[in-house]
């Protein structure tokens, strides 16, 4: 899938498939993110869909082994990235700001 969508030879392990291209990610969106604890808050309340997200199962069963993590959490974590990518964040152009969220958010949501 990688050398399909992104022209890059082989694999990843998630790819985001954006509903709308942003060309940055606004304040209000980012806002509802970082607003968001995972307690009663269901992103199924809108009629709104960011995207897509394609998760590698093999990619992320070896990132996990690799960062020593457990596989759910591997998989919270690329769900979170590719989210970031499907609010408008980029992290090969951005200059660390998706960076810098991630790892807040990832704090946040225990995911440190």
């Amino acid at each position: 899938m990688n050398q399909s969508f992104r022209k890059k030879h082989g694999p990843t392990d998630v790819l985001s498939f954006p509903a709308v291209k942003l060309r940055k990610p606004t304040r209000s969106r980012l806002r509802n993110v970082s607003s968001f604890s995972g307690s009663s808050h269901s992103c199924m309340e809108t009629d709104t869909s960011l995207g897509d997200i394609a998760i590698a199962p093999a990619v992320a069963k070896r990132n996990a082994k690799n960062y020593g993590r457990t596989l759910p959490a591997e998989l919270k974590i690329l769900i979170l990235h590719g989210v970031l990518h499907l609010l408008g964040f980029d992290h090969e152009a951005d200059h660390g700001e998706m960076d810098r969220t991630e790892k807040k958010l990832r704090r946040r949501l225990g995911l440190a």
